[in-house]
């Protein structure tokens, strides 16, 4: 059971407004309001549901090894795993998301708890020789605080889930109520999604997802946007 200060340590690097600028993405949302795909709470639902599962059997996967990688003192698996989740983002705003939100994570865990592990891993994240992807730093930082793969795997699931909610907000007519209720639902499964990806490996990883993968192409021209400017 965590003790008092891993929950705080959970609270803080697992909170949506950390400053890693995961509000300024939306998974696929706005090209999926935009084309329709998503227009009511129960076509949200489906839609974060969806992209919250495909999160945990590719990125959540390769996150999982990291973190193993990690605590096992073995950055060149910890690198194997990175490339592999940057590897199957096939279009360019997945991957620029990734390792925009992965680098500042680095950064950040840098500035306010500072280990020989992070500083490596930002260091090799600046040098190029590793693409530095989110679920990986999560994985690195994490494992660092002394936090369980477990209690990982819940935060970027949560992160995921809570990203879209949120976008939908700014996107959609939707009420707070809603969305929380949709957070609440989709974050009950989480567990079950743990149990069902923990033993797989990076060749295990799936992202098949082209409904998603069409989205993001689209967004490049897209008019329905969070931040018009």
């Amino acid at each position: 059971m965590a003790t008092i200060l891993e929950c705080m340590r959970i609270l803080q690097f697992g909170d949506s407004v950390l400053p890693v600028g995961a509000f300024s993405f939306s998974n696929g949302l706005e090209s999926a309001v935009q084309n329709g795909i998503v227009s009511d709470v129960e076509s949200l639902r489906r839609f974060v549901r969806t992209a919250v599962v495909q999160a945990a059997t590719s990125d959540g996967v390769g996150m999982l090894e990291a973190f193993r990688a990690s605590a096992a003192g073995d950055p060149a698996r910890v690198e194997r795993a990175d490339r592999a989740i940057f590897n199957r983002k096939l279009n360019e705003e997945m991957r620029t998301m990734n390792v925009r939100m992965g680098r500042k994570m680095a950064e950040l865990a840098e500035a306010v708890a500072p280990s020989a592990v992070v500083g490596g891993w930002l260091a090799s994240i600046k040098a190029g020789t590793t693409p530095g992807t989110y679920p990986v730093g999560q994985a690195v930082v994490f494992s660092t605080l002394g936090l369980s793969e477990r209690e990982t795997f819940a935060v970027h699931q949560y992160g995921v889930a809570t990203m879209m909610v949120s976008s939908a907000l700014r996107l959609m007519k939707l009420s707070y109520l809603d969305a929380q209720a949709i957070l609440f639902e989709v974050n009950g499964e989480a567990e079950a999604t743990f149990d069902r990806v923990a033993d797989a490996g990076l060749d295990d990883m799936t992202a098949f997802a082209p409904t998603f993968d069409v989205l993001a192409a689209l967004h490049v021209r897209a008019t329905v946007r969070m931040f018009m400017n």
